[in-house]
């Protein structure tokens, strides 16, 4: 019968439910889990007399039956889920015991009356309550406690948790929040490290929280890693017989740290003189008893735990001690006729003061023996070897510490030096890719050493040399190209011998000594040719500006051919004040040889001309007595003015000017600058004739003011010396006649037009020799002199940029020839001196 009842209701209710729901109020309850709660539900009429029979439900949403069915007196019928944690309170509500987290949701009270007549509306007398069960965070998942990463490994650690609201995750170290960057990054619990170090090592705390509490979880990370030295080893001074340490500590994990040392390149226990002194202690540091001189050196500490390569810190330890002799030989021999050295091996820290000396007992006085001198590092240099040399010798060193005695004596000996039994030719032409061999061969006693070696290079650019000692090129490459060095030595002296190979049948080598004179918006570019290969060559210069233009390709270089023969080249219409790289190129039948050196220039710009001030009109004139006694004396140098100072002078004497006329002709400025304290001038450039008026040389005070005077002339008979002039329109000239020993000048116009004088190189009796080039690579003020002294008697050629005439003349004693560029505003005025 109950069950028949049950049934039926729960049709009638499940058919209400599903048509009414929309329409019922709902309320909402709240509460903590582990406690108790009530969802409220009133019985309708309940204040009538009579009872009436009902049936109460509690229905949950999503649950297939009602969690809570009452009948009267009968036993209710209750869920599983809420055995023993429900019950009914003030007529219809429910109280639930014992809250859990899963017992939040949407409930309904349902009140059947069965003894009367129900309608529609009393069918759908359900109440809806949500219940809110609020609880504390707990974890759902954490990392361990211990982790273990090795450094440079990604690392990630994830947390997660619920509660009721839900909990927030934060991640923190060393009680700061983490934030997300580069290398970390937090989200939804998790935090990753792209990459971990050292640094990482520490404590991370995962915090849970809400309002309704918190949790954490701490989890430990430790980097496993090669070492780092936190406490390096220092340079350290210890005198000799004394201790030195060496600290050095190191952190690592895992901490199975080992220590190593090493003095350079070995370790200190493989070493025989440290062995019985060094120790290695527990904490890494080196301890080195009682120091010798050959303990000073680099200290290498290496601490290691097996992960990667190991780090490691030098430090340096010093030594000192008195000035001792290594190793002196028991003989010593020098060559006979020939330079030789008696030296003393030493070693000494401080640095060596003297080295003294003693021949058969006695202390050996080098003023006594021509030709014999110390060098700076105590060795004897003897200029001759012979008989005086022959003797037993002893050295003892100094130092600010002193010494620590004579060295063992050594026996000088006379031996004849090596000589060539085969000396190679001066020059060698072959054509490439063919076989060239070069003998050498000397003879002595003990027999010498032959050696090979390419000058300016390093080893012998794949030549081979046989069992003969000559050099062998099989075949012979351009590389190869250049000078040849032999070399004998032995025991007793070291000789050598040099030959030049030229490498036909190839293309040109680069030119050398790439220069470039800047000059108004232009450049001279001069080069030294390099070895043509066999064949003519012909050259380009390449330039290019420092800043890129825009409407230009990237390789913007403009080429310029040479004229044939020429060595320079002049660039024009270049622009001011801006950098142009240089570069030259060398060409021939068979292809371009490699570019030269890039060299950078500036173009000069136009000169600027500063308006000097105007006088004041109120300015003080100040008079100035002029020079007196003025003399010329004829020397082998030039002619020697004497005179003496003004008698009156109101200021400060700042100096004297020196000017030049020629019988009533001008004056011209020979020098504005003499100082005051001198009173006396060499005038070179003159040479003496006989008979006329010749040259009047006047001096004048400078003063300060703008009223001087000019002293007499003093005549002389004087001419100045022809002077190689080069201006436009004129040719350079040399007096073609024996001169005394005068100086002989070269003066060039401003800008030079060729930018160098050649000379004659060697000057000697009859024609000029090969040819010498002397650059000029300064401008302005200062006047830059190129010189080459000249032997008495010689002939000797002179030119002014190239091609250009050829000068010749000759002096009867050595003088200097000099080429002077002056600095002028107006280039189009020769500059005379």
């Amino acid at each position: 019968m109950n069950w028949c009842l049950w049934i039926a209701y729960f049709s009638l209710f499940t058919n209400n439910f599903a048509e009414g729901n929309g329409q019922v109020e709902s309320q909402a309850v709240v509460g903590r889990i582990g406690e108790s709660v009530i969802l409220g539900c009133d019985l309708l009429n309940a204040e009538e007399a009579r009872p009436h029979l009902y049936v109460i439900e509690w229905v949950r949403f999503g649950f297939l039956l009602p969690i809570f069915i009452k009948f009267g007196l009968y036993s209710p019928r209750v869920d599983p889920e809420y055995v023993g944690r429900v019950r009914i309170q003030e007529g219809a509500s429910l109280q639930i015991d014992l809250l859990r987290a899963e017992d939040q949701g949407w409930y309904e009270c349902r009140v059947l009356f069965l003894d009367r007549h129900s309608n529609d509306d009393e069918f759908q007398n359900g109440t809806w309550t949500h219940l809110t069960v609020n609880s504390a965070p707990t974890f759902l998942g954490t990392p361990p406690a211990l982790v273990e990463v090795p450094d440079r490994e990604p690392l990630s650690l994830t947390c997660s948790a619920i509660g009721n609201p839900q909990p927030v995750i934060v991640w923190k170290r060393n009680d700061l929040a983490i934030e997300s960057g580069d290398k970390v990054q937090v989200s939804n619990g998790t935090l990753r490290i792209t990459s971990v170090e050292r640094a990482s090592t520490g404590i991370y705390t995962c915090h849970a929280s809400s309002k309704e509490g918190s949790v954490t979880h701490t989890t430990r990370l430790l980097v496993q890693g090669p070492p780092v030295i936190v406490v390096p080893p220092q340079n350290i001074t210890v005198n000799i017989t004394q201790d030195a340490f060496l600290a050095c500590q190191a952190e690592a994990y895992p901490g199975n740290l080992t220590y190593s040392w090493f003095q350079g390149s070995s370790n200190v226990y493989h070493l025989s003189h440290l062995q019985s002194r060094v120790r290695v202690l527990v904490d890494g540091s080196l301890l080195l008893q009682k120091t010798t001189p050959d303990d000073a050196g680099k200290y290498t500490c290496v601490p290691s735990n097996g992960l990667r390569k190991p780090p490691s810190a030098s430090a340096f330890l010093t030594v000192l001690y008195p000035a001792q002799v290594t190793t002196m030989p028991p003989e010593t021999l020098l060559p006979m006729g020939m330079q030789g050295m008696i030296q003393c091996p030493t070693k000494a820290n401080p640095p060596l003061r003297s080295i003294s000396w003693t021949k058969d007992g006695h202390p050996l006085e080098l003023d006594k023996f021509p030709g014999w001198s110390m060098a700076p590092d105590g060795s004897i240099v003897i200029t001759t070897g012979n008989d005086d040399a022959l003797g037993l010798y002893t050295c003892t060193p100094y130092n600010s510490y002193g010494t620590a005695g004579a060295s063992a004596p050594t026996r000088v000996l006379l031996k004849d030096p090596p000589v060539f039994a085969l000396r190679p030719k001066e020059e060698y032409f072959q054509e490439v890719g063919r076989e060239l061999v070069i003998p050498c061969a000397a003879q002595g006693d003990p027999p010498p050493t032959v050696t090979w070696a390419k000058l300016g290079s390093t080893g012998r650019n794949g030549a081979q040399v046989d069992g003969n000692s000559s050099l062998v090129f099989r075949p012979l490459v351009k590389e190869q190209h250049g000078a040849w060095e032999c070399t004998v030595s032995n025991q007793v002296a070291r000789i050598s011998t040099t030959t030049s190979v030229h490498v036909l049948g190839t293309s040109p080598h680069a030119v050398t000594n790439v220069s470039v004179l800047p000059l108004l918006l232009a450049a001279n570019v001069s080069w030294q040719p390099g070895f043509d290969g066999g064949y003519f060559q012909r050259f380009s210069v390449w330039f290019t500006p420092l800043v890129k233009h825009l409407n230009r390709p990237h390789h913007d270089w403009v080429s310029l051919t040479v004229p044939v023969g020429a060595g320079y080249l002049l660039v024009k219409n270049l622009q001011p004040a801006t950098g142009y790289q240089f570069s030259v190129l060398s060409q021939n039948k068979l292809g371009s040889g490699p570019f030269s050196e890039i060299i950078t220039s500036f173009p000069l710009g136009f000169p600027t001309t500063e308006v000097p001030p105007e006088l004041p009109t109120t300015a003080t004139l100040v008079f100035l007595s002029p020079p007196q006694s003025l003399t010329a004396n004829e020397t082998l140098r030039g002619v020697l003015l004497q005179w003496e100072p003004p008698l009156q002078f109101s200021v400060a004497l700042t100096g004297y000017a020196l000017e030049l006329r020629q019988d009533q002709g001008g004056w011209e400025g020979l020098d504005g600058s003499i100082p005051s304290t001198k009173t006396q001038v060499l005038v070179p450039g003159l040479i003496k004739v006989g008979g006329g008026t010749g040259f009047e040389i006047p001096t004048s005070g400078s003063c300060i003011g703008y009223f001087c005077t000019r002293s007499p002339p003093a005549a002389a008979d004087w001419q100045p010396e022809p002077l190689a002039l080069s201006c436009e329109g004129c040719t350079p000239r040399l007096e073609e006649q024996p001169l005394p020993g005068l100086l002989i000048s070269a003066v060039l116009m401003y800008p030079p037009p060729a930018g160098s004088v050649e000379f004659g190189d060697p000057c000697q009796a009859g024609p000029p020799g090969g040819l010498g080039r002397v650059d000029l690579h300064k401008q302005g003020a200062g006047s830059p002199w190129a010189e080459e002294w000249l032997q008495a008697g010689a002939w000797c050629s002179l030119r002014v940029g190239s091609p250009g005439p050829w000068l010749t003349g000759f002096t009867t004693e050595p003088v200097p020839w000099r080429c002077r560029l002056l600095s002028s505003r107006d280039s189009s005025r020769p500059q005379k001196g």
